[in-house]
Order: structure tokens, then C-alpha cells, then sequence
């Protein structure tokens, strides 16, 4: 799947100084790092959510199960898409950089 590929997707060259890669490198490493938290939470809150509902004796933790379960999926669909919001504007950021310094040397 394309879309949740951890690969690197930049490769150095010769234009980009050291201290922008590194930087372009932590930037990445800590969105991967943003979504791994996303969706610890959203584990944890699915267990909770599978918690409660197993409490029968309880009725009134059912509605609260299912309003965990629904925010369980709500934060999952939230990381993803942050994650994929922040790579593509890495990328774009990575590229006209690239397109810049070509310019210049021109």
C-alpha cells in the first residue's frame, strides 16, 4: 500500500546541504512517530471500549463502549491523515527547494 509506505522517499543529492537533510530526516521520523502515538491511542481506547462492553451488568456502559469504539476509529482516520497531509507537504517543500537552487545556479 502506497499511501502507509515508511520507505525513505528522499534520496540526497548533491544540491541539498547536510543540515537540510537532517532536518527533512527528523521532520519525517517524527511524523512517523505522530501517527505510531495515534494510533497507540486509538488502541487503547478500543480496548477500553471492548472493556466496557464486556461489563454486563451494566447497561449504561454499553452507550459508552460504542462512543469509545466510535472515537477509537475517529482518531485512526485522524493520524492517517495528518500523516499523509505532512508527507506530501514535506515532499513539496523538499522539491521547490530542489527547483530553487536550480534556479539560481542558472
Amino acid at each position: 500500500m502506497k499511501l502507509l509506505r515508511f520507505g525513505r522517499d528522499f534520496k540526497p543529492d548533491q544540491q541539498v546541504i547536510l543540515r537540510d537533510y537532517l532536518a527533512i530526516e527528523r521532520t519525517r521520523l517524527a511524523n512517523e512517530r505522530t501517527l505510531l502515538s495515534y494510533i497507540r491511542s486509538s488502541l487503547y481506547l478500543l480496548l477500553g471500549a471492548i472493556a466496557l462492553y464486556q461489563l454486563k451488568d451494566f447497561a449504561n456502559f454499553q452507550y459508552l463502549a460504542l462512543t469509545a469504539m466510535v472515537f477509537s476509529v475517529v482518531f485512526f482516520i485522524i493520524g492517517v491523515y495528518r500523516f499523509t497531509l505532512l508527507k506530501k507537504s514535506l515532499k513539496r517543500v523538499y522539491y521547490k527547494s530542489e527547483e530553487k537552487e536550480e534556479d539560481n545556479k542558472d
